[in-house]
């Protein structure tokens, strides 16, 4: 039986105790929370027993992995006391806010000998991995232009809901850290190694917030495509996020779960079935509601993760994996800020 422990009791915690609890051979058995009122009644309502004392937790035998659902700013932390803790640690996305914070995060894993997972579970849809199996067998040809489009909505009440909220300290960053950085994933995912960055970002809609609710970003990938990245959380009443990747044979566009365009010079049998099966989205996405999502995905992931820790392996999203979203991400901070062409 493998041991869960969950690191914050808010909203995507949900979703992970959900997923737990539907992995075989799998149990939570503690959650932690600095109030013990609220470790409590993640328990009561997902199993296992709440606490607000973190390194008593982690003292548990009976704790194997932990997930982290702290806010962005505050993955490092607890990471490390898992890590040293002898515990495998999954972090919800970003891995960490700053490339040198997710670092000391990678390389305190790696000396604990403790397997570390970012969670984009994204790219567990099949719609996604139907589009990179296209990617990989060269079926879009030479790709000259590769796009991600996120344009949500949240309200002002959102950003007010937590003083983490629209901070560069434990926000990271706004429409493009915290929101579109699943969408950044896939594109890289997708595409390979960016080359170089240049962007500029605004406040457009909200109030009482440090960071951006709309951004732009063009991309020159390794190689030779080129990207753009539109991101905006002031976008009503929010649209489904979207990737499209143009090529010289093919085109193909997803929109959350299901793909809108498979469009190929070298048709194959297997495209006809995608197009009737993979149009719709099985769940309703983020764009107007965080909470609009489903776990599934999630337990995929947590499989994957196990499964890495069964052969001795790697996950598939290792830390140096959920690394290159938040060095794209910085990167595109500072491109915006200094007016420049950044490289990567």
């Amino acid at each position: 039986m493998t041991g869960w422990a969950i690191i914050g009791c808010g909203m995507i915690a949900k979703f992970h105790a959900k997923a737990i609890a539907e992995i075989k051979g799998s149990k939570l058995v503690a959650c932690h929370s600095r109030s013990i009122e609220k470790a409590n009644e993640f328990a009561a309502a997902f199993g296992g027993t709440g606490y607000d004392d973190l390194r008593k937790m982690l003292a548990n035998p009976a704790v194997d992995v932990v997930t982290i659902c702290t806010p962005s700013g505050a993955h490092l932390e607890p990471g490390l006391e898992a890590a040293r803790a002898g515990k495998h640690v999954l972090v919800e996305k970003p891995l960490e806010v700053t490339t040198a914070r997710c670092d000391k995060l990678i390389d305190a894993c790696s000396k604990a000998g403790v397997q570390l997972g970012t969670i984009f579970p994204s790219r567990f849809h099949k719609s996604a991995q139907l589009m990179k199996s296209a990617a990989e067998q060269g079926r879009f040809g030479t790709i000259s232009l590769a796009a991600a489009y996120v344009k949500w909505f949240r309200t002002q009440a959102y950003y007010d809901s937590g003083k983490w909220r629209g901070t560069w300290e434990l926000d990271g960053g706004g429409a493009l850290m915290n929101q579109a950085i699943h969408s950044v994933d896939l594109l890289l995912w997708l595409m390979g190694p960016v080359k170089s960055v240049s962007a500029m970002t605004a406040l457009r809609a909200h109030e009482r917030i440090e960071v951006e609710d709309a951004a732009t970003a063009i991309l020159e990938f390794e190689s030779g495509a080129l990207g753009t990245i539109e991101a905006t959380t002031a976008a009503y009443p929010g649209t489904l996020k979207r990737i499209e990747i143009a090529g010289a044979l093919g085109s193909a566009t997803l929109e959350e779960e299901a793909i809108k365009q498979w469009s190929f010079s070298k048709a194959i049998k297997s495209d006809a079935k995608i197009l009737e099966q993979m149009t719709s989205n099985v769940t309703g996405g983020g764009a107007s509601d965080p909470a609009a999502i489903g776990h599934k995905a999630h337990r995929d992931l947590f499989i994957n993760f196990l499964h890495g820790i069964k052969k001795g392996l790697p996950c598939s999203i290792d830390g140096l994996e959920g690394r290159r979203s938040v060095e794209l991400i910085t990167s595109i901070y500072k491109a915006a800020k200094r007016g420049t062409r950044i490289r990567l």
